[in-house]
């Protein structure tokens, strides 16, 4: 019983981590769109800086929940971040449905593990449970938001969405591995 405990308490160490990062890696994607979207889609960054003040805040939440821990953050940290801002630097410049396609898929992603890890974490880290609750309702805005905007069958959409769930995954994968 106590070898499992310890088992659950790793997880959701590495859980907590793992969003940290994440949150990390949606402010740079947030951050290079709104550069680009300066010049291919101006009606968005209001809203884009809106989202990125969001994933500030889930940064936040997961950080302070890694410090009580007394857990550094995740060795993929400065990964996400790069490749965050690569991401929105590249989707920012062919504009505004290149834009909510990206956002869709990550959000799609993330809802998926966020759903997973409360459950795997019920009744077990309490803690973690309260920081993950915290995000949801605010990605699932983020989500319904972009895929208001998105055109289904349309270019970008076809393009994007797999590229950007797939390497999504990936981060996410390899970071719970690190």
């Amino acid at each position: 019983m106590i070898a499992q405990s310890a088992a659950i308490n790793d997880l959701g160490d590495r859980i907590i981590k793992v969003n940290h990062a994440g949150e990390h890696g949606a402010i740079n994607i947030y951050s290079g769109q709104i550069f680009m979207a300066r010049l291919t889609a101006r009606g968005m960054v209001s809203q884009l800086t809106e989202f990125r003040s969001h994933e500030q805040r889930h940064r936040a939440i997961f950080g302070a929940e890694l410090q009580r821990r007394g857990r550094p953050h995740c060795r993929s940290y400065w990964l996400c971040g790069f490749g965050g801002l690569v991401l929105g630097l590249i989707t920012g410049l062919f504009g505004a449905h290149a834009i909510a396609a990206t956002t869709l898929a990550v959000e799609s992603v993330v809802l998926r593990h966020l759903e997973q890890q409360l459950v795997v974490l019920q009744g077990n880290d309490p803690a973690a449970i309260t920081a993950i609750s915290a995000i949801v309702s605010e990605e699932q805005q983020h989500h319904d938001h972009s895929a208001s905007h998105v055109q289904e069958g349309t270019f970008w959409p076809k393009v994007l969405v797999p590229i950007v769930s797939a390497s999504t995954e990936a981060v996410i994968w390899l970071g719970m591995r690190l």
